[in-house]
């Protein structure tokens, strides 16, 4: 149950954290920074990095997994010399802020949740775990919606340093990942464009899995392939379930209920894509 209480409250989470990356408002503060915004990468990066500090091509590769190494050394450390970590910080807080608040009139009632969220991020074992422990590390903001989504931002990272944990364990390097997550129908390819691998490289992963027995000749994973990625989110799941089992069912479910009029409104916002890379609605782990 552990686990399949933290996908739950993943799925519940990870929308809320999102919107930093695709709103109107995150893209005026980071223009106002000097970024690019022709292409939502360079303050993506900036934005899930800039905790760790200035941080170079190969750490934020290496927190970065499925996207191509060339790729993030085109952006890193360009990025820094458009503006300091505690720059992109900074903005980052008023890009959330004027996101949660152009879509929801009630986060002054978010407070409760914010505890909630608070103590379940404050409980996470931080081993091997960079982006949530770098993010823990910051202050909490005092305003309730601005607090809930940085404890939601360190729910999400650790479950995601934890995935590649899983996706280490599995033998799959960052395209296969991939590869192997377009072949249960997790996303269509095209969808996965956007992490920088070209088509050679893309071509390569697929005959390294097919090779393994875990996709077939047009890429579809043959049963082997499924069986090895229902392995690897089930291991997500019970890795990032101990936050989750410290606040409890009952305050886990509590969160889930104070967060859902956010969350629709998350969703009715129309900001996030209808498909997500990440495989939300669209993969299920079985029991």
């Amino acid at each position: 149950m552990s686990g399949q209480l933290a996908r739950q409250m993943w799925h519940q989470i990870e929308p809320v954290h999102a919107t930093v990356y695709f709103s109107p408002q995150a893209f005026e503060e980071a223009a106002k920074l000097g970024y690019d915004v022709e292409s939502r990468w360079p303050s993506y990066f900036a934005w899930r990095a800039a905790p760790l500090g200035a941080a170079g091509p190969r750490l934020v590769t290496a927190i970065s997994y499925s996207f191509s190494p060339a790729m993030i050394s085109g952006l890193v450390p360009a990025i820094w010399a458009t503006a300091t970590p505690q720059q992109v910080l900074d903005a980052r807080v008023r890009a959330v802020d004027h996101t949660l608040r152009a879509m929801f009139d009630g986060t002054d009632r978010l407070k409760e949740a914010a505890e909630l969220a608070i103590r379940a991020a404050e409980s996470v074992d931080l081993t091997h775990r960079p982006l949530a422990a770098a993010n823990l590390d910051l202050p909490w903001p005092d305003e309730p919606h601005l607090a809930l989504w940085q404890a939601y931002t360190v729910l999400r990272e650790h479950r995601g340093d934890g995935h590649l944990t899983a996706l280490r364990a599995a033998g799959l390097d960052g395209c296969e990942a991939l590869v192997s997550f377009a072949a249960v129908g997790a996303a269509p390819v095209a969808n996965f464009a956007g992490r920088g691998w070209s088509d050679e490289e893309w071509e390569a992963a697929r005959e390294r899995l097919a090779g393994r027995g875990l996709v077939d000749a047009d890429g579809t994973a043959t049963p082997a392939g499924q069986a090895l990625r229902d392995q690897v989110e089930r291991l997500t799941d019970e890795l990032a379930a101990g936050p989750w089992q410290a606040l409890g069912e009952a305050g886990a479910a509590r969160l889930a209920e104070l967060n859902r009029p956010l969350l629709g409104a998350v969703f009715e916002s129309g900001l996030l894509p209808m498909t997500s890379t990440l495989g939300i609605g669209t993969v299920r782990v079985p029991e």
